[in-house]
C-alpha cells in the first residue's frame, strides 16, 4: 500500500467514525427532552381567580408555569370549591372544567384536602402535609414530556408518594400559551400520620 492509499484509508475511517457517532447521537436524542426541573415560589397561595391572574406565572408562557399554578389553585378547593374551579377554568384557556372533571376533583379531594399541599416542599405525612412558607414547588419533565407537538406531560412530586404524578397540558400556538388539559396527580397518597390508625 502506497503512502497515498494509507492516507486515503485513514481519512475514510475517520469519516465513517464521525458519521457513525452523528447517527448514534441523533438516534439517542429522538423523543428526548432535557430532563429539566423548574422551581416556583409563592409567598401566598391564590384564593381566587384575580389573585391567580396577578401572579407572574399567569402569563402561562411555559408548561411548567401552568403546572405550578394548577397545584396552587387546587389548594383552594377545601375553602372555596367554586373559586377553585374558576381558577382551573382560567388555566384551561379555551376549554372549561367539565362536569365529569368537577365530579372527579370532588371525589378525589373531599376529606383529603391535604393532597395538593403535599406537592409543596416540606409537606410530609408526619406534619399533616403542612408545607414550608413561602410555598415552593418543583415541576419536572422527562425525556418524553414534549414528544407530541403542542402537548406536554409534566410531573410533580408528592411528599406522600414514591413516584411523581402527572399533569397534561396543551399549547395554543397562536398565543404560545400552555393550558391545563388533564389533572392526573390526585390519586391517593399516604394518609397523614395523625389520621393513620396504624401509625
Amino acid at each position: 500500500m502506497g503512502l497515498f492509499d494509507a492516507f486515503k484509508k485513514t481519512a475514510e475511517n475517520a469519516i465513517k467514525k464521525e458519521a457513525s457517532n452523528a447517527v448514534n447521537s441523533a438516534v439517542a436524542s429522538v423523543g428526548k427532552g432535557k430532563n429539566r426541573t423548574e422551581s416556583f415560589t409563592f409567598s401566598a397561595l391564590p384564593a381566587n381567580v384575580a389573585e391567580l391572574q396577578a401572579l407572574p406565572e399567569a402569563s402561562l408562557d411555559s408548561a411548567f408555569k401552568t403546572t405550578a399554578l394548577t397545584i396552587a389553585a387546587l389548594c383552594a378547593y377545601e375553602k372555596d370549591p367554586e373559586g377553585c374551579i374558576e381558577m382551573l377554568n382560567f388555566l384551561k384557556g379555551p376549554a372549561e372544567v367539565s362536569t365529569y372533571e368537577k365530579g372527579f376533583i370532588k371525589e378525589r379531594l373531599t376529606g383529603k384536602y391535604y393532597k395538593p399541599f403535599s406537592f409543596f416542599k416540606g409537606a410530609t405525612p408526619e406534619n399533616g402535609y403542612k408545607p414550608n412558607v413561602p410555598y415552593v414547588i418543583e415541576v419536572s419533565e422527562t425525556p418524553y414530556s414534549f414528544d407530541e407537538d403542542n402537548w406536554a406531560t409534566l410531573y410533580v412530586k408528592s411528599g406522600g408518594a414514591d413516584n411523581p404524578r402527572q399533569i397534561k397540558l396543551r399549547k395554543k400556538p397562536s398565543t404560545g400559551q400552555w393550558f391545563l388539559n388533564d389533572i392526573q396527580c390526585l390519586s391517593d397518597i399516604r394518609v397523614p400520620v395523625e389520621e393513620d390508625p396504624w401509625a
